[in-house]
Formats: C-alpha cells, sequence, structure tokens
C-alpha cells in the first residue's frame, strides 16, 4: 500500500493513479461469521468491541459496474459499527446473506467475514465501467447510502428505494480499511479546508441530521422553530444543534453535565438544561410505567427558557427513555422526528397528546442523495463544522469502538487508515483559519 499512499501524498495526476498496481489484498477492520455467539450470555453494555472487532488482510473484491476503489485515508466510528460488533440487535451477516442472492454481483458480499465502517475520506484508485463523473486522483468523501434504483420506488426518494442499504452495515467492503469499494454514487468531494480525519467524520451523522431536521422528508425546520434536541453535543446531536442555529431556529439543546453545556454554548446555544441537575425521572421503576408529572416538569423548564414557547420540532434519538416526553412537551400541530432507539426500540406514549393535539411522529433514516450532497455542500463552504474530538489509527479500532459503546466520548471518534498521522490533507487553508475555532470545537474532549 506504500506505492498507492506516496502517490496520494505527491498529489500524483489521474493517469499515474489509473497506472498504480492495486494489491491483492488489504488491511480492513471486521468481523467474523463464526463469532456471532461469542457474548451470548452478556449484558449489551459489558460486551467489549475489542474482542470481535479485527484488523486483518483481506483480498481485494472484483470491482463490478458503476462502482469504485477508494484509498481510505481516514475514517469514523458510528453507533452501526458497535452494533456490528456487539452483534446486536441482529447479525449483519444476515443483512450480507440476503444481499448477495439479490444477484451474480452481490454474491462478493456474501463472506463469512464482514469489513465494516460506514464514512471514509481518500482518493479514488479504480473506477469501474458506466462511471463518468469520477475518476483516479479525485479526492472524495462517501454517504453510506447504497441503492439499486431498479424499482420506481426510489425514483421520488432514494431512501425509499425497496433496496436502500447502508454501506458498511448492510453491504460489505466498508470505510473501516485501507481500501474500501462503494457505488460511484455515493461519492462527495472532500471538503478540502479539513484534514483528512475531519472529512471523514461527518459523513453519516451529518446526512442523517440534515433530513431528520432541515429536509422536507423530516422536520422541515424553519427560522424561529423552538428544536428540542437530545444528546445535543453528541455525533448526531451536535450537528442538530448546527443545523437549528444556521437556520435560525431556537435550539433546546439537552445534555447530561456541564461540560457538554459549555460545548453547546461554544456553537451558539442559548438554551441549555442539563438533565444532571434536573434530574428527571420519566420512568417509576424499571421502564415498566411513566411518570407524566415528569413530563410536565420537562415542559415547565422548556416554557422558562422560551418565554412561554413550547417545542416545534423534537429531535429525537434516545428512543424508550424519552419518547413519551418528547411526545407530550411538542405543541399542538409539532412534529417529532426520530431516527433512533439508543436506549431501546419499544416506544410508549400516551396517544391522547398525540392524536388531540394534531402531533405528528416522522421517521428519519440517514438521507438521500440530495439531502447527502446538501449536507457535505455545507460542510465544504464552512457552514456546519465537523465534530471529530478523539482520533485512533487502524490497529486500535476496538479502543475506539468502546468509546463509543460507553459513551467515553464527544461527537465523533475517527480512525486513521493509509494516513499516517493526523493533520495531513488540507489544500484550502484560507477557509480554514477563518472557521479553525469551530472546527477544533471538540478536539480533546
Amino acid at each position: 500500500m506504500q506505492h498507492i499512499l506516496d502517490a496520494i501524498q505527491a498529489e500524483a495526476s489521474s493517469e499515474d493513479f489509473a497506472n498504480l498496481a492495486l494489491p491483492e489484498s488489504y488491511r480492513a477492520v471486521t468481523v467474523h461469521k463464526d463469532e456471532v455467539d461469542m457474548f451470548e450470555g452478556i449484558p449489551s453494555k459489558e460486551k467489549d468491541p475489542r474482542k470481535s472487532l479485527h484488523v486483518e488482510d483481506v483480498p481485494l473484491p472484483e470491482l463490478g459496474p458503476g462502482e469504485v476503489f477508494v484509498g481510505v485515508m481516514a475514517s469514523a466510528i458510528n453507533y452501526n459499527t458497535v452494533w456490528t460488533s456487539i452483534f446486536e440487535p441482529v447479525s449483519t451477516f444476515g443483512f450480507l446473506e440476503r444481499y448477495g442472492k439479490l444477484s451474480e454481483l452481490t454474491k462478493r458480499h456474501d463472506l463469512p467475514y464482514h469489513v465494516v465502517g460506514s464514512d471514509l475520506s481518500g482518493v479514488v484508485l479504480r473506477v469501474g465501467a458506466g462511471v463518468t463523473k469520477w475518476k483516479p486522483g479525485d479526492r472524495v468523501v462517501a454517504h453510506c447510502l447504497s441503492v439499486e434504483m431498479e424499482s420506481a420506488d426510489g425514483h421520488d426518494d432514494s431512501m425509499m428505494d425497496p433496496e436502500q442499504r447502508i454501506w458498511g452495515f448492510e453491504t460489505n467492503f466498508g470505510g473501516l480499511a485501507e481500501v474500501a469499494m462503494v457505488k460511484a454514487n455515493q461519492l462527495m468531494p472532500k471538503p478540502e479546508h479539513l484534514t483528512w480525519e475531519e472529512a471523514a467524520a461527518p459523513g453519516l451523522v451529518n446526512s442523517t441530521a440534515y433530513r431528520q431536521l432541515v429536509s422536507k422528508n423530516g422536520g422541515n425546520m424553519k427560522q424561529g422553530d423552538n428544536v428540542l434536541i437530545w444528546g445535543a453535543s453528541g455525533g448526531l446531536g451536535g450537528f442538530a444543534t448546527q443545523y437549528a442555529l444556521n437556520g435560525g431556529a431556537t435550539p433546546i439543546c439537552v445534555v447530561s453535565n456541564e461540560e457538554k453545556a459549555q460545548i453547546v454554548r461554544n456553537m451558539g446555544a442559548e438554551l441549555v438544561i442539563n438533565r444532571s441537575e434536573e434530574n428527571w425521572k420519566f420512568w417509576n421503576d424499571e421502564n415498566t410505567q411513566q411518570n407524566p408529572k415528569e413530563w410536565l416538569r420537562l415542559g415547565k423548564k422548556i416554557r422558562e427558557l422560551t418565554g412561554g414557547e413550547d417545542i416545534d420540532i423534537v429531535f429525537e434519538h434516545p428512543g424508550r427513555e424519552t419518547f413519551g416526553a418528547s411526545v407530550f412537551v411538542t405543541r399542538k400541530g409539532g412534529t417529532i422526528t426520530t431516527c433512533a432507539s439508543t436506549t431501546g426500540y419499544m416506544h410508549e406514549y400516551d396517544n391522547r397528546y398525540l392524536w388531540m393535539n394534531l402531533k405528528r411522529i416522522v421517521s428519519s433514516h440517514f438521507a438521500n442523495y440530495r439531502e447527502s450532497w446538501e449536507a457535505n455542500r455545507l460542510i465544504a463552504q464552512g457552514k456546519i463544522h465537523p465534530t471529530l474530538s478523539r482520533v485512533y489509527d487502524l490497529d486500535n479500532v476496538g479502543q475506539a469502538a468502546l468509546d463509543v459503546h460507553k459513551n467515553l466520548h464527544q461527537g465523533k471518534v475517527g480512525v486513521l487508515a493509509l494516513s499516517p498521522q493526523e493533520g495531513l490533507g488540507v489544500k484550502n487553508a484560507e477557509l480554514r483559519e477563518k472557521h479553525l475555532d469551530k472546527i477544533n470545537l471538540f478536539r480533546g474532549i
């Protein structure tokens, strides 16, 4: 791989990249099919990704039509990598088996190992038949939407394609590797004021937050909206907070401690709730009965901050623990958008407060092509910034995933692949200097 890294660092020509010999194998982060039962009987929080994530050489797959090999300079950890590593809620090998039955081409994905990772920044090495937009040597990032687009269903919103999958989670050959294989339509231009690791970090969570909050397919946020953001300093919430501020809305940021409260204040948020100080008990006991009095107390706190106004949009992702409260505090005609359930999938809420007050629950999952491009464009313009806090190398990806699993991180945790060190890859120093404080806001936390 050294000659590939040398060409990237020398900014070799497209012709030179096209003539580079590709290796027969490359280093990648994998889980193994024969280990899916390794954590059986162990509580979720005690499952250790360091035991299931392997860094090993894997064969380079055959490149198909419409596909691209990317030399990966950096990647990042998402919750889907954690779920893959602990084989919850299901093993991802079921995804690969089903995908492998789709066509002769997709059989390549059904392997006894799964190369994981749904983010990357890097350089195009090879393009498959029919690829015209990208060429070897292009500096790129990738969004993680993989679709076949052979059904009419997806042509209004590509997320509606019946064969919609998340690359590196529901497909193989992901981004936590020295080489990744993606569909050409996953690629987007690298924001050139960012380093490789900074550019890799926003992909999945940035696009997810954009669709969930800004897009007409999600919250359709407008100027002046009051937006309640759970986990406002996290990898997902950190982008939601930025989009609210950037779009003229008022974020009401819920965080778990004063350090996190200071992070969102540094972003520009003024209305902050430290839930460790409020000590809400939305459930009376072990998640069997909710306490509406605590919903009232949350609503009262929100009105104290907003001058008596209720919430227009709730940015929901904790799920079971908070969902009843989220439905309750939303204003009449307001919207609860949900994209995840990190505290549990079985949500409970009092439907009277939904139907009698004409509220809406909107499901949101990743983003379509257009939304992903819009989200990346805002990063490239310096209007939205990475939330990268810490970076590991590929050999320590297990620890990086453990940090996210144990919630020991802020923002996003990055991973260097081919890049030998942090700080490389910047081509627009002027724009970088203008936004350096915001770019580094999460670093070292």
